[in-house]
């Protein structure tokens, strides 16, 4: 019998609000047995966007996206080795498209049960960008939406390196 926490998927865009997102995630996988996907959107739409109205040549784009590239592999290692320490596996995926429509999207494909994002702060650019995101992600999503608030999540039990990544 498939129970309402089966399967969900974490997205850990941003830098260190992504932690505790995937950090609860990974406690839903270790209490309940819920299989976990972590996804990391490199948002190609925004570069797109960005190269169209000239604020980026080519050959700036395609480096700004290798840089999201090699950041999104590294937020996924993170939940990976998370995961592995608290002796549960996670699939991670990386995607590129629009973040919001990339997340929903996977999120249907493997049956999510629900989608888990981090809380977010107020300021900086970037933090607008996944703020927007998450509530595009919320607005599209069929399934429930969890926002994990805060950076120390004791309930997700300790985990390797909180630092900020």
């Amino acid at each position: 019998m498939r129970g309402p926490l089966s399967s969900a998927l974490v997205a850990v865009q941003g830098v260190g609000a992504s932690v505790p997102a995937a950090r609860f995630a990974v406690a839903l996988a270790e209490s309940y047995g819920t299989a976990v996907t972590a996804v990391y959107a490199v948002d190609t739409a925004a570069i797109r966007h960005l190269s169209l109205s000239r604020i980026f040549v080519d050959d700036e784009g395609e480096e700004y996206e290798r840089s999201l590239e090699l950041t999104g592999r590294r937020h996924l290692a993170y939940v990976e080795e998370l995961a592995r320490s608290k002796g549960v596996s996670v699939r991670t995926m990386l995607l590129k498209g629009s973040i919001a429509e990339e997340v929903v999207r996977t999120a249907e494909e493997i049956g999510a049960d629900c989608i888990v994002l981090a809380g977010w702060e107020r300021g900086g650019d970037f933090r607008d960008i996944i703020l927007e995101a998450n509530r595009e992600i919320a607005r599209m999503a069929r399934c429930p939406v969890v926002i994990v608030k805060g950076r120390d999540v004791e309930d997700a039990r300790e985990g390797p390196g909180t630092e900020e990544r």
